[in-house]
């Protein structure tokens, strides 16, 4: 194995991995590799989501533009993306219900910041309850947005698909290994992988999703924030519910400042429906069991006591939502009854098989608010993508050209070949779009 690398991304979830399909293409003569310590890319959040290609209309324009910019555009090319490798794409639509005067609102808004994000009127439209019980009989609610440019994908396959695109240009993938330190050396990255072997790096970019905090605390940068982790649960509804809706439906969250939303019903790229996901606040980004996060909890605790998490952790209102979560977590019914509100139709003890759990991590500020938006760290050698989370998957392709773009035009990672076709894409042309909108 080569020691000396000029890029190293750490982190082969779906945003490491397309970042390493844009320069893979950029940079034929580069070395580059992108250590995953999972024994297989998209091994934790990017293939532990809902599946869909999330239409940018739950995003402020001002808030997330970052987010909702990418999340237009990644719908375009996951399409053209999966085409072209034949995987799995549906585009299938979601419904947004209000079950009450202020969710009426709250779906106005959503329809001025869907527009003002790129969608156009055929994307998207507000329907009042009686003309959705034309489309969809089953649903109960008071008025819903119809979302017609969104879709279900399968983002296990898209970022195994772009690591075998990625190795055919040459690029490395170290698997199943761990980064256990990084530290500078004579101006380079020295990074120490499973606590034994050592490899060097020019540049180092931080993709590490969960983890990407804690990286970004290893060496010294981004002190002042802190991330929470929140495992979502899923449960898996039996074949007979396949057909109770046409579409999967979300409804309006009551606290949308927080990282709690209400479960959905969801029906996935291959037809099968779950209800969730929730939002248990765990210890670890990897807390998917009791002993993870009983090991993980006083560190934990400790560094969010220390920092401006200990704000968000005291405020009533959220200790209450996390209740509620963790209520929703040990009570089976409690999950279900929230989608019975507007599917009445299910009954929570045909409900009992659980889906895969995943979790998502929330960066804190240092006044104790969630961040709303991705934050991008630039450092002499190093790049660091912090509080990636949904619509993450959605925008991961767009997102990661524009990094690459930027690593470029600031002279952090100089490309070969700005001009260069990446499958179905010329990379000029990709940023041109993202500039445009």
């Amino acid at each position: 194995m080569a020691h000396d690398f000029d890029v190293v991304i750490i982190g082969g979830g779906i945003l490491g991995t397309s970042i390493s399909y844009f320069l893979s293409f950029l940079n034929k003569s580069k070395k580059i590799a992108v250590i995953e310590q999972a024994q297989n890319v998209a091994f934790h959040t990017s293939g532990r989501n809902t599946g869909k290609v999330h239409a940018p209309y739950l995003y402020n324009p001002e808030k997330k533009k970052l987010f909702a910019n990418a999340a237009f555009h990644g719908f375009e090319m996951w399409e053209r993306y999966s085409r072209l490798h034949d995987l799995p794409f549906k585009k299938d639509g979601v419904i947004e219900v209000a079950l009450d005067k202020k969710g009426i609102k709250v779906l106005e808004k959503y329809l001025k910041w869907g527009k003002q994000n790129g969608l156009e009127e055929k994307d998207i439209e507000l329907m009042d309850k009686s003309q959705l019980a034309k489309i969809e009989p089953e649903i109960k609610c008071e008025a819903a947005i119809y979302v017609h440019r969104d879709g279900s994908a399968d983002y296990s396959a898209y970022t195994k698909s772009l690591m075998k695109d990625s190795e055919k240009n040459g690029m490395t993938f170290l698997l199943d290994t761990r980064v256990t330190d990084v530290k500078k050396e004579n101006s380079k990255w020295k990074i120490t992988l499973d606590e034994e072997h050592e490899i060097f790096a020019k540049f180092l970019i931080n993709a590490a999703g969960g983890e990407a905090v804690d990286i970004a605390h290893g060496v010294g940068v981004a002190k002042e924030l802190t991330d929470v982790h929140f495992r979502g649960e899923y449960w898996k509804a039996p074949s007979e519910y396949n057909t109770l809706t046409k579409t999967s439906i979300y409804s309006v969250p009551e606290f949308p400042d927080y990282p709690f939303l209400d479960p959905h019903w969801i029906i996935r790229v291959d037809g099968s429906c779950e209800i969730g996901p929730n939002a248990v606040p765990v210890f670890s980004p990897y807390g998917y069991n009791k002993a993870e996060n009983i090991k993980e909890f006083i560190p934990k605790m400790l560094e969010m006591l220390g920092s401006g998490a200990r704000k968000a952790i005291f405020d009533k209102q959220f200790q209450e939502l996390a209740i509620n979560e963790i209520q929703s977590s040990m009570s089976k019914s409690a999950m279900v009854e929230r989608v019975r509100r507007f599917l009445p139709k299910i009954e929570a003890d045909k409900i009992t098989e659980k889906g895969t759990a995943g979790i998502r991590s929330s960066v804190i500020d240092e006044n104790g608010k969630f961040s709303p938006d991705v934050i991008l760290i630039d450092e002499e050698s190093s790049f660091h993508i912090l509080n990636y989370n949904s619509p993450g998957a959605t925008g991961a392709l767009p997102f990661s050209a524009h990094i690459v773009n930027h690593l470029h035009t600031s002279g952090l990672v100089s490309s070969e070949d700005m001009d260069a076709q990446c499958g179905p894409w010329k990379f000029t042309e990709i940023i041109e779009k993202l500039e445009r909108k």
